[in-house]
């Protein structure tokens, strides 16, 4: 048996059962394409569901694939032990209605004993218990000794979930030798020791179940196999685990070279570099398959992931960024067979830094936080209370938590961290409340019998329409007179109800002597739309007909800012690559604010583009088409759906030419000319990997250019200026004069602190045989507070000074010790992390010389006070 890496393992594999007529396909994504079933793909077969029980023809009866997977219910496990990996692929052969068990056995043993030429002595096959037909094919046809068939019961050799396709199924063995055993007379095949290792599982797909214990047989029955790459590849190359695998061990290696360790050496250490290879395996391809961080879903498993990465990077006394790196490696190791991988190296490694360099900002004081909670419990039982002050303040996650006091032997308190999350939820969710769409989620039962209203909007601003009911002050009335404030119900309006991120129309309702000025409009899940109304003057009345008339002005405004979204996000795709997916928007008559999927801020070139590209289509004049049609027919045209949002069969498609195509329920203007122009007024980051652009169309464009001008003419009145164009210039010159001017602050203020510290200097008392000054000095910056620490040091070998100072509402404190004072014991370093403290502060630095910051000025002086104690306590 030859040695055989890891992807030459895979490319032999799916080489072979093309050779047998099978369609090779590219591993799908790990996000689950029309599957909510599935938070990432698990499996070879997940993403074929489909073509089993026959909703989707396949491309091919007969497929192969090696499909990359992700399996999350051990992660805590994962480092621990060397078995246990959130990452895999998994190898496949499929046949949807045509080969069965004859042809599947076949070819399995031929690929193991011709092709990897494993000893046919060393395998062993094992059967359902009353599969006689694979007992028969598999001694009589493939040629298998039946000494080495073992049958196992329905646990192990029935493959079944729930209801639908499910069989009998054959697993191959490998014997790895009695030294892997565990010694016992009946260790065999099904035992739990490491001698025999399951790595071929074919599943005979050949009964129907309906749940309940029956099981018909299918007309067409199918094949679907799974092998675990990796665990194949343990077998070839002779080794114990996944982390000995050639691919595995390289990016285990860069880690070893980053944190200078090796493996073997530590069993502690051995742990930290599983995880981290592990971990960064599967988060590398997450992100490649458009994953993005975040704190819910399969967002946050990959958020989860990375920060625990980290966290072991610090373990091994990593103390930068370094997670990108080793995903470079993960990108070398298998480019050839995910291509994708290479295609978004710069995003991926990007997504990895921005996020470990977020974790690493909040992970040293949470760190800290956490080892005080422990050293101050006075029980087994970590409070819930403190785990959700780490995470809601120091944003330091609860799985990392219970994994940090699990190795001090202790447990969260989960239940006590539930309930703080879920009141946090509640007051998030109380504040967010208003009169709109989510305050009437339970109203349905006010508007019970209410028939849905017909949205009209699309095509026209007014219609006449009958009131269907009226709410006010939470109940239902016939009438509402002037001053009353109400929710009216129509049988039809133009009026657009807030979703999709477009904003609620508003404008006037009229019947008779009645007017209306409608505020908002929104709706409940029973589609009665609710337009919030002022009743200005007259009565309404319940059956009344009345007449709808949309702010047509405020509308259009809307619908040229909604068509300029759609553009918009077409363009970032156009200019960033398709891992742009829309995060959130809000459109009003006044601006477009788009949030999009991206690694990093934008630069001023790729804002100018983006920018150009949407205006462009405008200038283009393309005609914008809105139609209804059956979502597999959407897909097929290439229509963008939102990301995580589910539709129904019937979805509404908004196309500007072939330059965009969304699902959409919003209201857009028919030719993109009518949008006029199209201008950014902002960029920013909303989260990790979020960005934020805000931006203006048609009159919105002619009022930020008109207040610009407005403000470039005051800016140059100001500076009494005749020329505005002189703005530029004159704005240089008063930089460059304040720089000056700065310099020469500064060097008034060094020579006062100078003067001011000879006269602390004579003034030093003697602690224990050391000179110690301490001060607050009220103005004094940073490195004004550095200067005189180094005349401090300069003036004795046996100095130590702590000095304050107060600047804008903050405090910041440098400590600085001398050569002799050092030598006696002093640090600078522990000295200012104490004073600091007692001040509400915190920082460090070397033995010499540290800097920190105070928050509570209040507690200053008596903070300094007991600088004296503190360096009398180090002296020794």
């Amino acid at each position: 048996m030859k040695w055989t890496g890891l992807n030459e393992l895979r490319e032999k594999y799916l080489s072979f059962f093309e050779s047998k007529g099978h369609l090779r396909l590219p591993s799908f994504s790990l996000v689950p394409k029309d599957d909510n079933s599935l938070l990432l793909i698990n499996s070879g077969m997940a993403p074929m569901k489909k073509y089993f029980t026959g909703e989707v023809t396949p491309p091919r009866k007969r497929v192969t694939t090696c499909q990359k997977c992700i399996r999350t219910p051990d992660i805590e496990r994962v480092g621990i032990t060397a078995r246990h990996g959130t990452f895999f692929e998994m190898l496949g052969n499929f046949s949807f209605g045509d080969y069965f068990k004859h042809e599947a056995t076949a070819w399995a043993w031929e690929f193991c004993t011709k092709v990897l030429e494993m000893p046919v002595d060393r395998l062993w096959v094992t059967i359902y218990t009353d599969d006689d037909e694979a007992y028969e094919i598999w001694t009589k046809e493939v040629g298998v000794a039946p000494a080495h068939i073992v049958r196992m019961g329905k646990e192990d050799n029935f493959w079944e979930h729930g209801s639908g396709p499910c069989g009998p199924c054959s697993e191959i063995y490998f014997d790895r030798g009695e030294q892997y055993g565990c010694g016992s007379p009946t260790c065999g095949v099904g035992c739990d020791c490491d001698r025999f290792v399951e790595f071929w599982n074919v599943v005979f797909s050949q009964f129907n179940s309906d749940g309940k214990g029956n099981y018909p047989p299918m007309e067409h029955p199918n094949i679907d196999t799974g092998m675990g790459l990796e665990r194949l590849a343990c077998i070839m190359q002779n080794v114990d685990n996944l982390f000995l695998v050639d691919t595995v061990q390289n990016i285990m290696k860069h880690i070893c070279r980053i944190a200078d360790v090796k493996y073997g050496d530590d069993p502690k250490k051995d742990i930290s570099l599983r995880v981290i290879t592990d971990h960064i395996r599967s988060t590398t391809f997450m992100i490649g398959d458009g994953v993005m961080p975040s704190n819910e879903g399969r967002g946050y498993v990959l958020r989860r992931l990375l920060r625990r990465a980290a966290r072991h990077g610090r373990l091994l006394g990593i103390r930068r960024t370094f997670l990108s790196e080793v995903a470079n490696t993960v990108i070398d190791e298998n480019k050839n067979a995910y291509p994708e991988l290479d295609e978004k190296r710069a995003m991926i490694l990007k997504l990895i830094n921005v996020e470990e360099e977020s974790f690493a900002k909040t992970i040293d004081q949470g760190l800290q936080l956490l080892n005080t909670y422990i050293e101050n419990a006075k029980s087994k039982v970590f409070s819930g209370a403190d785990a959700f002050r780490l995470s809601d303040t120091y944003g330091f996650p609860i799985d990392l938590t219970k994994e940090i006091v699990a190795e001090r032997g202790m447990t969260v308190d989960e239940e006590e961290f539930k309930r703080l999350m879920l009141e946090q939820r509640e007051r998030a969710r109380a504040a967010r409340k208003n009169a709109g769409a989510d305050a009437w989620e339970g109203e349905n039962d006010i508007l019970e019998g209410v028939p849905e209203t017909e949205f009209l909007g699309y095509g026209q601003f007014e219609t006449t329409a009958k009131v269907t009911a009226i709410v006010r002050d939470g109940e239902r009335v016939e009438s509402a007179t002037a001053g009353d404030e109400i929710v009216l119900v129509l049988d039809k309006t133009t009026f657009y109800a807030e979703s999709g991120g477009q904003i609620g129309d508003t404008g006037t309702i009229e019947s008779g002597d009645a007017i209306l000025e409608i505020k908002d409009t929104t709706k409940n899940h029973a589609k009665n739309y609710l337009h919030h109304a002022v009743v200005s003057a007259g009565e309404v009345r319940v059956g009344e007909e009345v007449k709808v008339s949309v702010n047509k002005e405020k509308r259009l405004a809307i619908m040229r800012n909604h068509t300029a979204a759609h553009l918009l996000q077409a363009s970032l795709r156009k200019a960033l690559g398709d891992h742009v997916e829309q995060a959130g928007q809000l459109v009003n008559e006044k601006h477009v604010r788009f949030d999009f999927t991206h690694f990093s801020a934008l630069t001023k070139e790729e804002l100018l583009k983006v920018e150009a590209l949407v205006n462009q289509a405008i200038l283009s004049g393309i005609p914008v088409e809105c139609r209804e049609m059956e979502i597999e027919e959407a897909k097929k045209l290439g229509a963008m759906a939102l990301f995580g949002e589910k539709y129904g069969k019937i979805v509404r498609v908004v196309s500007a030419g072939d330059f965009s195509k969304e699902f959409c329920g919003g209201t857009h203007i028919d030719n993109t000319a009518k949008i006029g122009l199209f201008k950014i007024v902002s960029e920013s980051s909303v989260a990790a990997g979020v960005r934020r652009i805000e931006g203006v169309t048609g009159t919105g464009v002619l009022s930020l250019l008109n207040s610009t001008l407005q403000e470039i003419h005051e800016a140059a009145a100001a500076l009494k200026l005749n020329n505005p164009s002189e703005l530029v210039q004159r704005a240089g010159q008063l930089t460059a004069e304040l720089k000056e001017k700065d310099k020469t602050i500064e060097a008034l203020n060094a020579k006062l602190a100078a003067i001011r510290m000879d006269s602390l200097l004579a003034g030093a008392k003697d602690v224990n045989g050391v000179k110690l000054v301490t001060a607050v000095i009220p103005g004094a910056q940073p490195d004004a507070l550095r200067a005189m620490c180094d005349k401090a040091r300069d003036f004795s070998p046996n100095m130590v000074a702590v000095l304050a100072g107060t600047h804008d509402g903050k405090a910041n404190i440098a400590a600085c010790v001398a050569k002799e004072a050092l030598a006696k014991g002093a640090n600078a370093g522990q000295i200012v992390r104490q004073v600091a403290q007692l001040a509400g502060g915190n920082g460090g630095g070397r033995p010499d010389s540290a800097m920190a910051g105070a928050k509570d000025l209040a507690k200053l002086d008596e903070a300094l006070a007991q600088a004296e104690k503190i360096v009398a306590n180090m002296i020794h």
